[in-house]
């Protein structure tokens, strides 16, 4: 029973569960918010729920060897609460469950998702050693909103700036997450977009990132910004601001990265409020 425990237990630590139920709330959030029926948004939230499952497992499998080879005692593999094995099989079982939730929704929706869940793996494998570790990230956010968008009634695509919007969010959520392990993955080999920029250089770019991101949400749609809009981005943008001096004064803190949660938060409801602007 007691080691049941533990492997649940490092399951869902290894799974980077907050960052998972994070984009699964939003996007169901999203989608409720656009007039998505309760079967549908549930069928969403289930596929982006077994996708971020997978990548999120799939990325502590992957980095296994390297965890291990500096003793980053954070990670449940490393510390001993489950082993690389179940991690990956894990991976592979959410990986299998999010295509046909994914397609449930739709040919057009369930395809966008899985090229976004392909290219999260994509990080995972490979592109997160390279100058092009940002691209993922921006891939894969910037697809959610049109995600959603096709599964509507009449499959509508989103408008560029909201596709814009979610890919710039990705890009500052990506910086912000690699901020507190940039010594660790140096000693490892991975040299990302943040490794070659600098502590400094990104940890001000990710913030200008998010800025942006909810900027194009407010001066995107066509005509006079929403009621409240401009509120939202003064608070988007003292959220980044904040993360910005947290991470260039605490190198290890991973508030940052959830200040990016919050800014998320702040964009998905000026979605919303946008409405019927956010498709055509």
């Amino acid at each position: 029973m007691r080691q049941a425990g533990r492997r649940i237990r490092g399951l869902a630590l290894s799974c980077h569960l907050g960052p998972t139920l994070a984009v699964t709330s939003l996007t169901a959030a999203l989608a409720i918010g656009l007039g998505a029926g309760t079967r549908l948004w549930v069928l969403m939230a289930s596929a982006v729920l077994t996708g971020q499952l997978s990548v999120g497992w799939s990325n502590d499998w992957i980095d296994a060897e390297r965890d291990l080879a500096i003793d980053r005692r954070s990670k449940p593999i490393v510390a001993g609460l489950i082993g690389a094995r179940a991690v990956r099989t894990a991976a592979f079982v959410a990986a299998a469950l999010c295509v046909p939730l994914s397609l449930a929704t739709g040919w057009r929706a369930g395809g966008v998702h899985l090229l976004a869940v392909a290219a999260a793996w994509a990080y995972n494998v490979r592109l997160k050693s390279t100058s092009w570790s940002w691209a993922p990230y921006a891939l894969s956010f910037g697809l959610l909103p049109a995600f959603v968008a096709l599964a509507l009634p009449g499959h509508p695509w989103p408008a560029g700036w909201a596709i814009a919007a979610a890919g710039l969010l990705g890009v500052g959520a990506h910086l912000a997450n690699v901020l507190p392990d940039l010594e660790d993955d140096r000693t490892t080999g991975v040299r990302g977009l943040a490794h070659r920029l600098g502590r400094t250089r990104a940890s001000l770019l990710a913030p200008a990132a998010l800025l942006g991101a909810t900027a194009l949400i407010v001066l995107g749609p066509v005509g006079r910004p929403i009621e409240g809009a401009w509120a939202g981005l003064v608070v988007a943008g003292a959220i980044a601001a904040s993360g910005a001096m947290i991470a260039l004064t605490r190198q290890h803190s991973r508030l940052p990265f959830y200040l990016t949660i919050a800014v998320a938060a702040v964009d998905v409801v000026l979605l919303v409020r946008v409405g019927p602007l956010l498709v055509w």
